[in-house]
């Protein structure tokens, strides 16, 4: 039987491996490129935006990629007006968070806008400018 000196030992070694393995979390090891790595990463929590949650307009964007990527130029032109219109009326509330991501992101979507908005409008300058866009809001 041990005595209560091994008992402290075993609990000084035992206790901040648990709270290490709780606090961080714990997985089995996988290797690359393995779905387990995919789902891990994608589990992964993110640092939330300064400007707030941005997932409304980023959903619009990948719909103009979508149309973009269909060759709907037209319908992709229609839908961005969409995301401008809403950026536009969030403005207010979204700049004082965070003026200076709220500019870079604000500047991206007018570079998608004009690619858009182009006489004629030329499928990979638009598909440049929405993916731009898109690693715009993964930055953020």
């Amino acid at each position: 039987m041990m005595n209560l000196k091994e008992k402290n030992r075993i609990a000084d070694v035992l206790v901040p491996l648990i709270l290490t393995l709780v606090v961080n979390g714990w997985s089995a090891p996988v290797t690359e490129g393995s779905s387990a790595t995919t789902a891990t990463a994608s589990s992964q929590a993110k640092a939330p935006c300064k400007l707030g949650d941005l997932s409304e307009f980023r959903t619009v964007a990948n719909e103009v990629d979508a149309l973009v990527e269909k060759g709907n130029l037209p319908e992709a032109k229609k839908r961005i007006k969409d995301l401008e219109t809403s950026w536009d009326e969030a403005e207010a509330g979204l700049k004082p968070r965070d003026a200076s991501s709220w500019h870079v992101l604000d500047k991206s979507i007018d570079r998608a806008l004009a690619a858009l908005r182009a006489k004629p409008p030329i499928q990979a300058e638009c598909k440049s400018t929405i993916a731009a866009l898109l690693k715009t809001f993964d930055s953020l």
